[in-house]
């Protein structure tokens, strides 16, 4: 059985996220894409347009001197424009080290990524890490 298009269609951004390839990345996303990120950190809030996406994104690359990792652990779809990816997450910034699972609930609108909305296991310690 083929994987659902739109579970294919977060791999690829997960892919894409994980060599750093922003242009594939800003291709997967709607004009008007808005990321939420949660927490009460510098790199928290809700970033619209593919351009402000794409400058967070090169935010965690710098604050974490390129070690951040996220893989993907699975992929559920509804098939009515929602998917849920669960990752696992590291990074290193500033002496401290961040091991953690999370997720991101995609919204798509045909075959673009319009709204991701980020949740993560332990939000202090997430908060900790970015402060």
């Amino acid at each position: 059985m083929a994987e659902h298009p739109h579970a294919t269609l977060v791999r690829k951004g997960y892919e894409a996220f994980a060599s750093g390839d922003m242009d594939a990345l800003r291709g997967l996303m709607t004009s008007d894409c808005t990321h939420h990120v949660p927490g009460s950190h510098p790199l928290s809030g809700d970033f619209k347009g593919q351009d402000a996406i794409i400058e967070m994104y090169g935010r965690l690359y710098e604050e974490t001197a390129g070690s951040m990792r996220v893989e993907p652990r699975t992929v559920l779809v509804d098939g009515r424009g929602h998917a849920v990816a669960v990752h696992h997450f590291t990074a290193e910034r500033q002496g401290k080290r961040l091991d953690e699972d999370g997720a991101i609930v995609f919204r798509i609108v045909g075959d673009k990524v319009s709204d991701l909305d980020e949740c993560v296991a332990d939000m202090d310690r997430v908060n900790d890490f970015w402060s």
